[in-house]
């Protein structure tokens, strides 16, 4: 067994179910500090953190950045194994975080470890940016850190964050960054009444409905180049006491517009109060900015992660800004180039979630040689 595939499976036997670290990151510690890493714990709140550092030059800074927390199990009776207990099979490791992602922070470690050992005396610092607050609010994790860091005149140069990035095949796709996440609590207020009596009520739900069928068929922008475009999606609706004979007083709903850098927050925030007054809904709305977007020029950590990517696969990546958001908003306001690589994402939250064993050590020399290829 690998030390890359020894350290993914203890890693994924700790319970770390979000916000809860459960020692994956004194398991990290421990290694890097035996590999001559200096050790910052920044806990904030119930999140735990690190910030750990090697190497007398004050730059370059390469920084690898992850999380120890993963999304709860679902049904476990939908699991062929135990979650946290990871399982061979043909090939495939099972359980809880195989993809997403502690089989990348093993990936960093072991590749630090080896990096170091072939380089003791390596030019600039190589950092870890490590929190277990990625699945959950994102509040008191890698975004209080990188604030810090920032406040402190911390400088990282470049970052590779170890979310699952690939599609098909292990380095087919790299994140070169992502779209802004802005979302919103929207009440809608109406009237209580009888069925019976619609004419001494107003339902929420019949006057929501024409300005959220505009809402969700709106072609909000074409992106651009490097951007999808902006979408718009409602995630939850609630309305009503639970008798079929009462209309309901208030409706909520809440959604999140995944924007392209062509949109600003306030021009999507008036796009959307507009659309909700010229139907007449009376509405308030909460509005909330989980994080702007993002993009990496190309440049050398680029150029550095897709050669790396090809001396293992032999082909050249995909440079994508598709998905969700990353910790990487966070690292990029910092002046860092950031790029996203990991391992295959078709699993990723779901039940019975895995990853190819040979894909963990291949992630393993991929970021052996980013470090190669720019720290050596």
């Amino acid at each position: 067994m690998s030390p890359t595939l020894e350290l993914t499976q203890a890693l994924m036997s700790r319970r770390s179910v979000t916000p809860a670290d459960e020692g994956c990151q004194e398991l990290m510690i421990e290694r890097l500090r035996a590999a001559g890493f200096q050790i910052e714990p920044l806990p904030f709140g119930n999140v735990a953190n690190f910030w750990a550092w090697r190497g007398s030059a004050a730059a370059p800074v390469l920084c690898f950045a992850g999380h120890t927390d993963v999304v709860p199990t679902g049904p476990l009776e939908e699991w062929r194994s135990d979650p946290f207990t990871p399982t061979l099979r043909e090939g495939m490791l099972y359980g809880r975080g195989a993809a997403d992602m502690k089989s990348g922070l093993a990936a960093m470690v072991t590749a630090a470890e080896a990096f170091v050992a072939a380089h003791p005396r390596h030019r600039g610092r190589i950092a870890f940016l490590i929190t277990s607050d990625e699945e959950g609010p994102s509040v008191d994790g890698t975004k209080r850190v990188a604030a810090l860091l920032g406040e402190r005149g911390e400088r990282i140069d470049w970052c590779v964050v170890g979310e699952p990035s690939s599609e098909r095949t292990i380095g087919d796709t790299i994140k070169i960054g992502r779209r802004g996440s802005f979302s919103g609590r929207l009440t809608v207020h109406g009237v209580q009444g009888h069925v019976a009596y619609p004419q001494l009520a107003e339902n929420p739900v019949h006057t929501l409905a024409p300005a959220l069928a505009e809402l969700t068929q709106r072609v909000w922008d074409q992106g651009n180049e490097h951007f999808e475009p902006t979408s718009f999606q409602i995630s939850n609706l609630n309305a009503g006491t639970g008798a079929p004979n009462v209309i309901p007083g208030e409706l909520k709903a809440r959604f999140n517009l995944r924007y392209s850098p062509v949109q600003t927050l306030e021009g999507l925030k008036q796009t959307v109060e507009g659309i909700l007054k010229r139907h007449g809904v009376r509405f308030t709305i909460e509005w909330y900015l989980s994080g702007e977007p993002f993009y990496t020029t190309p440049g050398a950590l680029s150029e550095a992660v897709c050669a790396a990517i090809r001396s293992v696969t032999g082909a050249a990546p995909r440079l994508s800004t598709g998905g969700g958001t990353s910790d990487g908003r966070f690292i990029a306001p910092l002046g860092a180039q950031v790029v996203e690589l990991g391992v295959v994402n078709a699993t990723i939250h779901k039940v019975n979630e895995c990853v190819r064993v040979e894909d963990i050590d291949a992630l393993h020399r991929m970021y052996f040689n980013v470090l190669a290829n720019l720290l050596a």
